[in-house]
């Protein structure tokens, strides 16, 4: 039996002739550079056409997450960063000790009442 291939195997359905003229045009694009406190560098492209008044003032740095700005004299300073909270310290904010009380001796009457407990 002679081994012969499948004509589409290794390409993609829809992908036409090779070349990249045969899909469109690409827009004219320019490249802004944001640096971080740090002194990192973030380049994002946009379009030709976009006013710099229209260009975001700050994006958040991909790699340190600090927020980063156009100047890189004058980068925005890093905020404080809050630490981690979990969903008890969320509730103790919204619940005094005495409602937290309230609130677990109604739950805790309730399954007693379920399970037939007096």
């Amino acid at each position: 039996m002679a081994s012969g291939g499948s004509a589409i195997r290794g390409t993609r359905v829809g992908s036409g002739p090779m070349g990249e003229q045969d899909h469109g045009h690409q827009t004219r694009r320019r490249a802004v550079s944001y640096w971080d406190a740090e002194g990192n560098e973030a380049v994002r492209y946009f379009s030709a056409d976009v006013a710099d008044g229209d260009l975001p003032e700050l994006i958040d740095h991909p790699k340190s997450g600090l927020p980063a700005g156009r100047d890189k004299q004058n980068p925005p300073a890093s905020g404080s960063n809050q630490p981690f909270k979990t969903h008890l310290a969320y509730v103790k904010e919204r619940r005094t000790e005495d409602e937290a009380e309230e609130l677990l001796d109604e739950a805790l009457q309730k399954l007693r009442d379920r399970r037939g407990q007096p």
